[in-house]
């Protein structure tokens, strides 16, 4: 995969900041940014992979409501599996 460049410009507090931010991580503003975009790409697929897993499966709570059965409560056991969405808020 090659690179490409990208050119921003941004006020001088927020690149003071980001300075502040890779130097506490010992790395480039440059890397620092990068990684912060990756970070953010994988985030926003992840939860759209999440939102896709329970359009198939149906929302969290509603298990069993397809076989006439009443919907889970928040005091019901939990089930046996566990939920493409746990620990995502």
């Amino acid at each position: 995969m090659g690179s490409t460049v990208l050119s921003l410009r941004i006020d001088g507090e927020l690149l003071d900041r980001l300075r502040s931010h890779a130097a506490k991580r010992g790395m480039s503003v440059q890397d620092y940014v990068a990684r912060t975009l990756i970070r953010e790409d994988f985030d926003e697929r992840f939860k759209t992979a999440v939102d896709e897993t329970e359009k198939f499966y149906g929302p969290e709570g509603t298990e069993g409501a397809e076989a006439g059965q009443e919907p889970r409560t928040a005091s019901a056991p939990p089930l046996d599996h566990v939920r493409p969405s746990a620990g995502i808020a």
